[in-house]
């Protein structure tokens, strides 16, 4: 197998740079703003300079680059140049597995005949998206995917790597501290550490050791110590995912359960435009919640079939219901049990018809009480609304205007 791994260098702030030239060589900090509650999403390299880096409190991000320049980021506007790098992808690999907007894994196994193809294909993919993008990639190219993703980090930013075979991978990685290797994170990094096991050479020379330790993630390890990776590149389908969800954050923390129920039906058509946009249905709804404290929650239950957000949103008010009535930090809900609903009897049309005009009453019967109480012309915006920038400053406005 020959993979490429194409990962792109800081996206969210490299297409801003791009897109606002007086923004190069500034820290740039995407994600929240000071003041806000949240983390970073992507930093530029300048910003991590400072010791800025993603999923850090923007708290503590302001407090390391407190001159650094803040953006909330435009999630659209990253999607449109996520499809443009698909595209480019899809023109070379006999299959692409996108892991996030601006990260791939190309297999061109059948497209080449030995890695110095491999290497001309992952150069032109390069090209390509920096003469029509302008944007750079790190690339790495290598026999594995384990092997493809290290290969893109050794060289970053604009970078171009190879690992052709596990001998290559294994004599890199020897010296390496364990959580170098693929899934390894703190946590499993710490509880090897306390067995004395601090590098990959550690996990070679002590196999059973790990295996006993961690169980089929020991077994995962050790065989990624020397050099083992038989996974393929899969493409993602939307039907193999575990669940369908939307969550927001709340800039204070909220006692007002009642508004709670308002933020859960917004979360809930969030959930039914995706699951529609898919064609994919849920048999159970799980509500999270996280507290003042931070301590989470969550609760789930078994529902009939369905991808509308109205029995979404009232199991999860249900499920609300019933839960520990703290502050709230942040809420969310999601289905789970995901398909197609293939199983859906045909001669029951005109039964669903009526429970799907009586979600439309529903639907508007809410839209409209929202409308009074917080001022604001739902059901025309019902396509922005679950937009997560809109979603987001729309709940805001709302907690504002209790």
């Amino acid at each position: 197998m020959v993979v490429i791994h194409v990962d792109m260098d800081a996206f969210y702030a490299s297409v801003e740079m791009r897109d606002n030239p007086a923004l190069r060589g500034k820290p740039l900090i995407i994600g929240s703003l000071p003041g806000e509650r949240g983390v970073v999403a992507t930093c530029s390299y300048e910003a991590r300079r400072y010791g800025v880096r993603s999923a850090m409190n923007i708290k503590e991000a302001y407090h390391r680059c407190p001159k650094g320049i803040y953006m909330h980021p435009n999630m659209d506007k990253y999607k449109a140049v996520s499809g443009q790098l698909n595209k480019i992808w899809n023109t070379y690999a006999a299959a692409v597995e996108r892991i996030a907007l601006d990260e791939a894994y190309l297999d061109v196994t059948p497209k080449v005949k030995n890695m110095e193809e491999a290497r001309q294909v992952a150069m032109t993919v390069k090209r390509r998206i920096k003469e029509e993008l302008g944007l750079t990639c790190s690339v790495g190219v290598a026999y594995s995917k384990t092997a493809a993703k290290t290969a893109s980090e050794e060289n970053k930013p604009d970078g171009y790597f190879e690992i052709p075979t596990p001998e290559v991978f294994v004599e890199l990685m020897r010296d390496r501290d364990v959580r170098s290797l693929y899934t390894v994170g703190e946590m499993t990094a710490k509880k090897l550490y306390s067995f004395g096991i601090h590098t990959v050479k550690d996990v070679q020379e002590n196999k059973d050791m790990v295996i006993q330790l961690l169980g089929k993630q020991g077994e995962w390890i050790t065989k990624l110590a020397f050099g083992i990776d038989e996974r393929k590149v899969t493409p993602y389908r939307p039907q193999d995912a575990k669940s369908i969800g939307r969550e927001v954050t709340f800039q204070e923390d909220v006692n007002n359960y009642d508004f709670l129920k308002d933020v859960l039906f917004l979360l809930a058509i969030s959930v039914e435009r995706r699951a529609k946009r898919y064609g994919l249905y849920g048999k159970g709804v799980t509500l999270k919640l996280t507290y003042f404290n931070m301590k989470s929650i969550t609760r789930s239950r078994i529902i009939p079939t369905t991808d509308s957000a109205v029995p979404i949103w009232q199991e999860a008010a249900r499920l609300l219901e019933n839960v520990e009535k703290l502050p709230v930090r942040l809420i969310g809900v999601s289905i789970y049990n995901i398909s197609d609903e293939k199983e859906r009897q045909l001669t029951l049309d005109d039964y669903y018809k009526d429970i799907e005009n009586e979600r439309n009453e529903k639907l508007k019967e809410v839209l409209n009480r929202f409308q009074k109480r917080y001022k604001l012309d739902f059901a025309g915006h019902l396509d922005k609304i679950y937009q997560k920038n809109t979603l987001y400053r729309t709940v805001e406005y709302m907690r504002k205007h209790l």
